[in-house]
Formats: C-alpha cells, structure tokens, sequence
C-alpha cells in the first residue's frame, strides 16, 4: 500500500453488560469520586473523541441498547449501526463494523472495545505512527501490547478486514489473529489501559484508587 490509509474508527459496544449490571458504554469517565462532580463524559463519548483525533469517522456497533447509545453517539459525532443479534457474540459486531468501514469507502480500521478506559492520544499517535510503517513492509494489523498482554485499539488493513469478513460466524477474533501471525506486529506501549477490561462493578471501582496505574 503506497499511501497514507484511509482509516475509520470502529467502537464495539453491543454487549448487555451483564456483571456490571449497567450499561458499560454510558458509565461516567473517569468514574467519579464521592463529592466530586462528574464531567460529564462516559466511556462511549470519550471513545469516540480520542478516536476521532486519527480516523476520517467513528462507527458505533450498538446492539439491544442502540436507543440509549445512539443519542451519545450522534452528540459526538459518530455514526451507528446496530447488530440485530448481538447473542451471536462480539465477533459478529466486529463483523458488521468492518463491513460498514468498507462500505463507507474506508480502506483500514481502528478497532477498540467500549468496555475499557480510552487510551491516551500518545498511545494512539504512536500506534497509528506504527501502522503507517507496518503497511509499508506489507503488513495488515497492528495489535498494542502491555504486561506481555495483546489489547485494543487494533489497527487492520483492507487485507485483514477481509480476513475477518471471510472467517465463519463461529471464529473468534483471536482465531484469525492467531492465523495470520505472520502479517501482525505487536507493538509495547506504555499504556495500561489498552489491555484494561472493565467487566464488574469492582473493576469499575478500582479505576478510581491509587493502585491503578494511570497513563499520562
């Protein structure tokens, strides 16, 4: 690929949230302190505009929840789409974003899940600065590491979109990681959040204590 890739924001927040008992995508950030007022942001809006800052658009996968996600989405503005069955499993959200970002004549994508705290725009600059130079060896995907763990957001070319595309509903996202190792670099960040998920209201409650690394 000899140019610059025309790169969409894709934001996958089809999931029920079901341990934290509310909707993951719509929770203040960052969480509030007792006698602190909220800002006003939630991980949805603050996906959204750090994602923003590097891709032509953002596209939301919205399932059950696109009415109460939607009105968030739009005053950021990104776009939804909205996963008619989001029991199938978040590989088909990453499915249906990946077909929109095509669609919508984008050839390469950010992926990052609605359930963790947004990376900071360093980490984003040095990903997408990372990509830039991974397509130019031929590369497909760049995939942000921490603690020796993979994250998101993930960068993916058109080639890797059409990995993920072609793949049955039944794979998983890691199944075709995993099968095209050889086209992926993994790049270390100094970023904890990349590799952060937030699934229970106690994962919730520890973002707020000193014990969490916080990236600056």
């Amino acid at each position: 690929m000899g140019r610059a890739p025309s790169l969409c924001g894709v934001i996958l927040a089809a999931g029920e949230s079901t341990r934290m008992g509310t909707d993951k995508a719509l929770l203040p950030w960052p969480p509030v302190a007792p006698g602190s007022a909220a800002t006003g942001q939630t991980f949805l809006s603050a996906a959204i505009q750090a994602l923003s800052s590097f891709n032509d658009m953002v596209i939301v996968v919205a399932g059950k929840n696109e009415e109460n996600l939607a009105p968030v989405a739009y005053a950021n503005g990104a776009f939804v789409i909205q996963n008619p069955a989001p029991e199938r499993g978040q590989f088909s959200s990453l499915q249906l974003g990946l077909q929109e970002v095509l669609s919508r004549g984008r050839d390469a994508a950010m992926v990052t899940l609605v359930d963790r705290p947004p990376v900071t725009a360093a980490t984003l600059q040095q990903l997408h600065a990372a990509f830039e130079m991974a397509l130019a060896r031929r590369q497909w995907a760049v995939v942000p590491e921490y603690g020796g763990k993979h994250g998101h957001p993930i960068l993916v070319s058109r080639e890797m979109i059409e990995e993920f595309l072609k793949a049955p509903p039944t794979a998983t996202a890691r199944d075709i990681e995993h099968r095209n190792q050889a086209h992926i670099e993994y790049v270390s960040v100094a970023d904890p959040f990349v590799a952060m998920n937030v699934d229970t209201p106690a994962d919730y409650a520890a973002l707020s204590t000193p014990t969490v690394a916080q990236p600056r």
